[in-house]
């Protein structure tokens, strides 16, 4: 699919102006639906709509069935179809027969938005109600600072519709040698990151437990929601997080870094894991 368009524009710079040839980030809606059996009963249900980048549908939609808790492996899905009808895409996931859907999960009643601020700890206690168990989790690693301060030379190096269009949001795993594992792009930071975890589900990598999470943008709540869904344990965010993102990340013992740049940042929980 083509993620990038071509316009041509004005640009104005100290009082002079040329025609160029400017690129940005394609976004279109993307229409998720899943085909699950009820009673015998063969259902047909859209579960979101979402305005994306077309690339890495797939993964997309199945790692937003995932990180919301409708499914819980790659295993529950039999087929997954995408395609174009009406001039826009859509992702259609078939679910196993033998499995048995929540759907009232779909209501997002188990998190709460940013604009949110009242339910903040009964969304945290659902989150972890509805969190798959991995075990234990805890392993003793000391992440050095050059580590960490190499990582965003490394994620806009392979960025390759933000280095187009400077448009985009990034979600990135590396390994604890700051080795890149995999990376995903989106106009939406949401959307990245679900098609980064949707990518390790269909190879088998859930828990990422193993792997650092580098953010492009800030840290929301829903982000660290995701991550926590998907058992990563140390999240690195270029920006801000938000106050529910650290509590999330304090309750459930993710090491979360923010403000990363210029070989400076913060710790805001699980400082142990990271030598300073």
């Amino acid at each position: 699919m083509i993620a990038i368009n071509q316009f041509n524009i004005i640009k104005v710079s100290n009082n002079f102006s040329e025609n160029i040839l400017d690129y940005l980030a394609v976004e279109e809606p993307l229409e998720i639906r899943i085909k699950y059996f009820d009673n015998g009963n063969s259902c047909n249900k859209v579960v979101s709509i979402t305005m994306c980048t077309p690339e890495n549908d797939e993964e997309l939609a199945i790692g937003f069935l995932y990180t919301e808790g409708i499914i819980q492996s790659y295993h529950q899905i039999s087929k997954v179809e995408v395609g174009i009808s009406d001039n826009h895409h859509f992702v259609i996931v078939t679910i196993a027969n033998d499995v048995q859907l929540d759907l009232s999960k779909l209501e997002r009643n188990f998190y709460t938005t940013s604009s949110c601020g009242v339910c903040g700890k009964s969304s945290i206690e659902a989150i972890k109600i509805v969190r798959a168990n991995f075990g234990d989790d805890n392993f003793d690693i000391k992440l050095a600072p050059s580590i960490i301060y190499s990582l965003p030379h490394k994620l806009i190096q392979k960025q390759k519709v933000f280095q187009s269009t400077g448009g985009l949001h990034a979600s990135a795993l590396f390994n604890f040698d700051g080795e890149l594992i995999s990376l995903r792009e989106d106009v939406g930071r949401h959307n990245a990151l679900d098609k980064l975890i949707g990518n390790a589900l269909k190879n088998e990598m859930i828990p990422i437990n193993g792997s650092i999470l580098l953010l492009s943008g800030r840290a929301s709540f829903e982000l660290i929601q995701k991550a926590y869904m998907a058992g990563i344990k140390v999240i690195v965010a270029i920006g801000a997080p938000s106050s529910l993102a650290v509590d999330l990340a304090m309750q459930s013992g993710i090491t979360l870094i923010g403000f990363l740049r210029q070989e400076k940042f913060n710790i805001y929980s699980s400082y142990h894991r990271v030598e300073y």
